[in-house]
């Protein structure tokens, strides 16, 4: 990738050519993970530029002037950027229209120390974000900004968030030449880079065998559970926040899905309630002992898993395991291995010249051969 500021910004740390790169994060995989797989990674490639449809810069005031920034490579230092090349085309086009457009308008960017930007099928969704109170007159003033650069902007300071218009995040998916609509809200977790996470579902479908009911943890708004519901016979799914699982609701009825049923429960509280440790109202009237599970879906946060939902699926013959975290996978499979083997690894390269590496793994049990 050619970018002006790579020497000095601390966000690209790989250089070289990015076929060095892809066989760099294979070696290292292939050795971290060796002792529970000597196999074929399956590798999948990102764009080398123009791959992320989330970005978030800094702002710096220098008296009249604003600057985007970003955290150089001397630690607690910022660099001044005015380019990034990894980011969408969308969003790379519109960074010095707003910069412009902020930079004459005195009550936008007073006080502004960070911008973020989510771009998708929908549109360019802009997040200011500020160290002030929004008085009455600001919505008005973001209505124009965001009119002039044809966007949905969010302003966003302590206790106060004002939006320039509906807002209405819809993004499309390619799985297998089929398309998926999914509903988005401003501060949702999407996947940065959205050719790979294409791929990465469309990998999560192909490890989909005999299947017939699926539980899924830690769900978000549905990106995994929609694409794979058509695979199984009913879908469980569950997720901690209550935004997600409003969209995730939403995203079933837009891609007319009626085989899942989306929980408000942290991983933890389900298996308690599996375990029937505790009774929740959220479960009356549901018999979660009428699943057939054939198959196990878990996307950790970075922690990765916790021990009771460990215990819990090695009871399962089939887990798919979306790790963001390659030490924490690895601590995790210390535990599965015990009782499941890797059939299938793949490498998700979702940052291009960095070293951050995501992983899918295809766990069945040792009793299944």
């Amino acid at each position: 990738m050619n970018c002006t500021h790579f020497d000095e910004c601390g966000s690209c740390v790989l250089g070289g050519s990015y076929e060095e790169q892809k066989a760099l994060k294979i070696d290292k995989i292939s050795s971290d993970f060796a002792e529970f797989y000597d196999g074929k990674l399956e590798f999948f490639a990102s764009s080398e530029k123009n791959y992320r449809i989330r970005a978030e810069f800094g702002i710096w005031h220098d008296r009249y002037d604003i600057y985007y920034t970003m955290h150089a490579k001397q630690k607690g230092c910022k660099i001044f950027i005015n380019e990034c090349p990894k980011v969408a085309k969308p969003i790379a086009k519109l960074m010095p229209d707003v910069l412009k457009n902020l930079q004459s308008n005195e009550m936008l960017k007073t006080r502004l120390f960070g911008v973020e930007f989510l771009a998708c099928t929908s549109g360019v969704l802009l997040t200011l974000l500020y160290h002030k109170k929004l008085d009455e007159n600001f919505q008005n003033e973001l209505k124009v900004f965001a009119s002039k650069l044809n966007i949905t902007a969010l302003a966003r300071s302590r206790g106060q968030k004002i939006l320039s218009d509906e807002l209405s995040l819809i993004d499309e998916l390619e799985i297998d030449k089929k398309i998926y609509k999914l509903s988005l809200s401003e501060n949702a977790f999407t996947q940065p880079n959205k050719a790979v996470n294409e791929k990465m579902i469309s990998w999560a479908r192909s490890c989909v065998q005999n299947s017939s009911d699926l539980l899924e943890l830690y769900c978000g708004h549905g990106n995994f559970t929609i694409p794979l519901s058509s695979c199984f016979t009913r879908v469980l799914a569950t997720e901690i926040s209550k935004s997600s699982i409003l969209n995730a609701t939403k995203n079933c009825e837009l891609n007319d899905i009626n085989n899942v049923l989306f929980l408000r429960m942290s991983a933890d509280e389900l298996m308690s309630a599996f375990k029937k440790e505790r009774e929740f109202n959220r479960l009356k009237g549901l018999d979660l002992f009428s699943y057939n599970f054939s198959h196990i879906l878990v996307d950790p946060p970075r922690a990765g898993l916790e021990d009771s939902v460990i215990n819990f699926i090695k009871k399962y013959e089939n887990i798919i395991y979306i790790s963001c975290n390659p030490q924490t996978l690895k601590d995790n499979l210390r535990e599965l291995s015990a009782t499941h083997e890797i059939v299938k690894f793949a490498i998700f390269d979702q940052f291009a010249h960095t070293n951050h590496i995501e992983c899918g793994v295809l766990l069945r049990a040792k009793r299944a051969f």
